[in-house]
């Protein structure tokens, strides 16, 4: 059984602060099945965001939520003019933001085939 969005939200932003980093919900979305995207801060600028991952990634009984990586280190203008497509596209989705340097422990990160 997968969590509801507001419930997998709630516990990461525990998780990144309890590692000592910050994090907020810049919007909110449906509470329970909203898709959530997340925007990583670094110090020097740079942003990263995942996305959901596509359905190919999950078996059939899975009820874990996966992430891709679509745009890495890039310019804060760059992030936001996906994002802003992305609400065009899905209004219901959350967006979460997090400033800390490692998120290897807080979601999982699926790569790509190819």
């Amino acid at each position: 059984m997968r969590l509801k969005t507001d419930m997998f939200v709630s516990t990461l932003l525990r998780r990144v602060f309890g590692l000592g980093g910050f994090a907020a919900v810049e919007h909110k979305g449906a509470e329970s099945a909203g898709a959530i995207f997340i925007r990583q801060r670094f110090r020097d600028g740079l942003e990263t965001l995942y996305a959901p991952a596509p359905q190919s990634f999950f078996g059939e009984d899975e009820g874990s939520r996966k992430f891709e990586v679509r745009a890495e280190r890039v310019e804060a203008h760059e992030i936001a003019d996906l994002l802003a497509r992305e609400l065009k596209f899905d209004p219901d989705l959350w967006l979460v933001e997090l400033e800390i340097d490692d998120v290897a422990d807080l979601f999982e990160v699926v790569e790509p085939d190819g």
